[in-house]
């Protein structure tokens, strides 16, 4: 950032919050007069149906930012809860528009980051419809692997992964019987194994191979 970009940020910024697992950080259909980037720790963003039924929408990495949708819409379509302790950083969103209208440069950085995420949940809907389910949770932990790859979360082939079985379920459209089978049929295969909270991939080209993606390089995010 440049130096006017800079000082602007930080007026921008009202200040940093620390939240312990399993707080809510936005509830569906709240209006939230704040937007956040996540400094360190991960999250959940899920959306709850009238009869019960939960659909995880994505995970929360470092770097991410929350409430653009209730930034730009008024109210939150989903809510987004902490997995671990996350420390966020806080933006008053009275201050959004003049965000946009200020730095066309940063305002292109959000529109570049939406653009992505959608681009994430056609190809997320993608897996849901057309991927078998050992291909689905193939593809959903090598996009979850390369993320990690990406923020420096990786050491010896390992990263720890704060979500559980019913969480990778929920994404991905399937009973949780049938993810741990799916699971216990790639962990025979030596490519992945995941317990204890700690995700192993050994041969991530084969992991593709069999979530039929392309190993395509993660691109720089933009970083609010």
């Amino acid at each position: 950032m440049s130096k006017e970009e800079l000082e602007f940020m930080q007026r921008f910024k009202a200040g940093e919050l620390t939240v312990e697992p399993g707080t809510p950080i936005l509830m569906e259909g709240s209006n939230a007069p704040q937007l956040f980037t996540a400094l360190s720790g991960m999250g959940i963003r899920d959306k709850v149906l009238r009869n019960g039924e939960r659909q995880v929408i994505n995970f929360v990495f470092p770097g991410d930012f929350i409430g653009l949708q209730a930034g730009i819409l008024g109210e939150m379509g989903h809510s987004v809860e902490a997995r671990t302790a996350m420390r966020l950083c806080v933006f008053d969103r009275s201050e959004f528009w003049n965000y946009f209208k200020s730095h066309p440069s940063r305002a292109f950085d959000i529109t570049w980051l939406a653009a992505v995420e959608e681009h994430f949940l056609g190809e997320a809907l993608a897996t849901v419809g057309q991927r078998s389910a050992l291909e689905a949770i193939a593809w959903a932990l090598v996009k979850i692997f390369q993320r990690g790859e990406s923020l420096g979360m990786v050491t010896n082939n390992c990263m720890e992964l704060p979500y559980t079985q019913r969480d990778l379920a929920d994404a991905l459209g399937l009973s949780l019987v049938h993810t741990n089978k799916t699971l216990g049929k790639l962990k025979d295969r030596q490519l992945v194994s995941w317990s204890d909270r700690i995700l192993q991939v050994n041969d991530l080209e084969a992991l593709s191979e069999v979530a039929i993606t392309s190993l395509a390089p993660v691109k720089p995010r933009p970083f609010l």
